[in-house]
């Protein structure tokens, strides 16, 4: 398995020059991106009794294969190691079906009938509210606990603890408890997603990441915020992306006249009358850290790369694992805009699928036991931290043209 990994290693330098790419910068950093999610993740999906013959193949499709044809392939496969992830999900927490049977028959045997008065008749105030969403009963387990289930299932988990990055702002970092096979899905980025018609209700927005280092932005425009979920919660709950306040200006910062006019006019604006959406989310999940992952220090190298995810909405027996909400009302949004930021073409039939526009973080290579370091890509065109060295200046420079 380690050669056919070297193989594939060798594809993506060669892939990585090819001049078929588009000559646009952007666009030719996301082909060369996709081709590499391509290829990781069909290795993944190999399995261990890949034979070499199957690797090449892969290859070969790697230098042939339309950017079209590799994205497709690319969320088939991470959509199917997430679905064998809500599998096992669903194994750990749901209760078992046969002593709940017993459990509920037992119940309603010992439990009178309410009675129902006649105002509550009148009005119908035992009957369930239009809005209101059932949450399914799981495992009292904790966070922890169903940790380290996932990781006796899957062979890995995650954990935060005080990065070893050799810098005073690392602070925490993100860990992989366990090994994982390179193309690996290793966490989720969650939070509320935000597509381009509502960037201004983006907490601080215009400059949004002034106090808020959890923002993440994929090639389409979609901007997920991450500070809300933190780090997650205790129980399977309604989640509508309000957990933390929202992030405070720093009012020590010297302002320059022409700056505090446009900050004042460019306020974010209120997302309350929008309703908000609401899910049933696993707060519990044992893999939605991705936003605690650090960039790695100078002279390492990044064991993880981003990797763009569209959950399919249909499939709502995996809805609670998805740590994410859609902001705003996508009717809404949609008028303005187009269906183009919230369907995407699914199956052999072309038919139109609504999705959820989510990031995964996958495997650039095996790991085990060790700090996950994500490559950060910050703009070369504004002024960057004193701790960020960049993985590859190229690259950066064309994510961001």
């Amino acid at each position: 398995m380690a050669s056919l990994f070297q193989k594939f290693q060798e594809a993506v330098k060669v892939l990585a020059k090819s001049p078929t790419f588009a000559k646009d910068p952007r666009h030719l950093q996301f082909e060369a991106d996709i081709n590499r999610l391509f290829l990781y993740s069909s290795y993944n999906r190999l399995g261990k009794d890949a034979v070499e013959a199957d690797a090449e193949e892969i290859i070969d499709m790697a230098g042939k294969a339309s950017l079209a044809d590799q994205q497709k392939q690319v969320q088939d496969n991470v959509h199917n190691q997430i679905t064998n992830f809500c599998k096992h999900m669903d194994h750990i927490l749901l209760p078992d079906l046969n002593v709940k049977d017993k459990q509920d028959t037992s119940s309603s045997e010992n439990s009178p009938s309410p009675h129902r008065s006649g105002l509550g008749l009148a009005i119908g105030r035992t009957a369930p509210l239009k809005d209101h969403i059932a949450i399914p009963e799981t495992k009292p387990l904790t966070r922890i606990e169903v940790s380290q289930s996932l990781k006796d299932l899957m062979g890995y988990t995650l954990e935060v603890k005080p990065s070893q990055i050799p810098h005073e702002d690392a602070g925490q970092g993100l860990f992989l408890h366990g090994e994982a096979d390179v193309g690996a899905v290793l966490a989720f980025y969650p939070g509320v997603i935000y597509s381009p018609a509502y960037y201004r209700y983006i907490p601080g927005y215009p400059r949004v990441d002034a106090q808020n280092s959890y923002l993440i932005t994929r090639y389409d425009g979609t901007v997920i915020n991450a500070q809300p979920w933190g780090a997650g919660g205790e129980s399977r709950e309604i989640w509508n992306g309000s957990s933390l306040a929202e992030p405070k200006h720093n009012m020590q910062v010297d302002e320059k006249g022409s700056e505090r006019i446009w900050r004042m006019l460019s306020k974010p604006l209120d997302g309350t009358r929008l309703g908000g959406n609401h899910e049933v989310l696993e707060r519990r999940n044992p893999l939605a850290f991705a936003h605690f992952a650090n960039h790695p220090a100078k002279d390492m190298v990044p064991n993880v790369m981003i990797c763009p995810y569209d959950f399919p909405l249909p499939e709502k027996h995996m809805r609670s694992y998805i740590p994410n909400i859609s902001f705003g009302n996508g009717e809404e949004a949609m008028k303005r805009f187009g269906t183009f930021w919230f369907k995407w073409k699914s199956g052999k039939n072309g038919s139109d699928v609504p999705v959820l526009k989510t990031l995964v973080l996958v495997a650039t290579r095996a790991i085990c036991n060790e700090e996950i370091l994500l490559n950060y890509r910050l703009s070369n065109s504004k002024r960057r931290p004193s701790w960020y060295t960049p993985v590859d200046e190229e690259e950066d420079r064309r994510r961001w043209s």
